[in-house]
């Protein structure tokens, strides 16, 4: 359409993760991680109203004439999937569009440790993966449910706004419901979610209290949660949850979490050397320890408990842009960038680790 197409097949050839339209201005893609200008066609008011015409479902047009931005997907049999967002900016339209792997990728494909693919077999328990826009939360949850639905026998229901991975049945029934298709919205269904006999729920994002406390809920009752959670590291990804409710209720939810979290996951994209991206991550798994200060509200203790809880699969930022730099992946400069404690990680690459009493070991 106008040479939509044809900029979206650019895109994908060029690597992108994401393309971005805006009026009277060049058309960016987002390659590795930076913007790179292209010479397509600069879009013109009247191409993007030919284009909402085109592409946008419409079911959103109300939905756009009064709150003047939208999501929906976007998909065509040459190029695959897209999830675009439609928005405005000092009175004109512009365009995200965020490009979808046609393949779910394996939890190994993505660089992702042992840890994070076990948690597929957990039988019931919150996962919550976490961090930036762009950091791979999305791929990180479709591998999962991959994982699922190649080893085991469950009733898989997601709740996506919109859908962006599309799932084949294998061992498992999955079942996709986007908002604003399937159900009116995420508190219509997640309040019929629990009457489908799901095993598995995955809930696109925890908006708020309602959300949360039937993720909560499901857990309690043997289901298995999947979510993202925008967190920066995992240890603030409680802290973030309880954001969510009033400073009374905070004792109950904590308590709930310390029964019913499995594991939080943070995920930062890095710089490849040689080019391409990948992830380091951050992973709380919840042991014992993290149970016990989620317990006694002692959550400025939990960066701590990450930091020396190895033994548990427990990782940390600082350790995993560590293994990648020792491995060749990133660089040195990539390694501290990324970094939770770039001071920490310094003395790490000149071979000194604190150990938890602080005691300065050399090996």
């Amino acid at each position: 359409m106008l040479g939509f197409s044809e900029t979206l097949q650019a895109a994908v050839g060029a690597g992108a993760s994401d393309a971005h339209f805006k009026l009277d201005a060049p058309v960016v893609f987002r390659v590795d991680g930076q913007l790179v200008e292209t010479d397509a066609p600069r879009p013109d008011a009247a191409w993007f109203e030919a284009l909402i015409g085109a592409i946008v479902p419409e079911r959103l047009r109300p939905v756009i004439e009064s709150e003047r931005e939208a999501d929906f997907a976007y998909e065509t049999r040459e190029l695959g999937r897209f999830r675009c967002n439609l928005y405005q900016q000092r009175g004109s339209w512009c365009l995200s569009v965020r490009l979808v792997r046609g393949v779910v990728p394996s939890t190994a494909e993505l660089g992702l440790p042992e840890v994070i693919r076990q948690l597929a077999t957990a039988s019931r328990g919150i996962v919550f993966v976490s961090g930036p826009t762009g950091s791979g939360k999305s791929t990180t949850l479709a591998a999962l449910i991959g994982e699922i639905n190649r080893t085991s026998r469950r009733h898989v229901i997601t709740l996506e706004d919109p859908i962006e991975f599309v799932f084949t049945d294998d061992r498992s029934r999955i079942e996709q419901r986007e908002i604003g298709i399937d159900t009116p919205g995420y508190a219509h269904a997640l309040r019929s979610v629990l009457r489908q006999d799901p095993d598995v729920i995955l809930i696109g994002e925890m908006r708020d209290a309602e959300s949360f406390t039937t993720a909560l809920r499901a857990a309690e009752t043997g289901h298995l949660v999947l979510t993202t959670l925008h967190a920066s590291e995992a240890a603030q990804a409680v802290g973030r949850a309880l954001e969510f409710f009033q400073p009374g209720e905070h004792e109950q939810v904590r308590r709930q979490l310390a029964d019913n979290l499995r594991a939080v996951v943070c995920q930062r994209m890095v710089h490849k050397v040689g080019g391409g991206v990948t992830v380091a991550v951050e992973v709380l798994v919840n042991t014992p320890t993290i149970r016990k200060l989620l317990q006694d509200n002692r959550l400025e203790m939990l960066g701590d408990a990450v930091e020396t809880g190895a033994a548990d699969g427990m990782i940390t930022f600082n350790q995993s842009v560590l293994d990648l730099h020792k491995r060749g992946v990133i660089s040195r400069e990539e390694a501290l960038v990324k970094a939770g404690n770039p001071a920490a990680l310094r003395m790490n690459l000149q071979g000194i680790f604190l150990d938890e009493g602080r005691r300065i070991l050399n090996r």
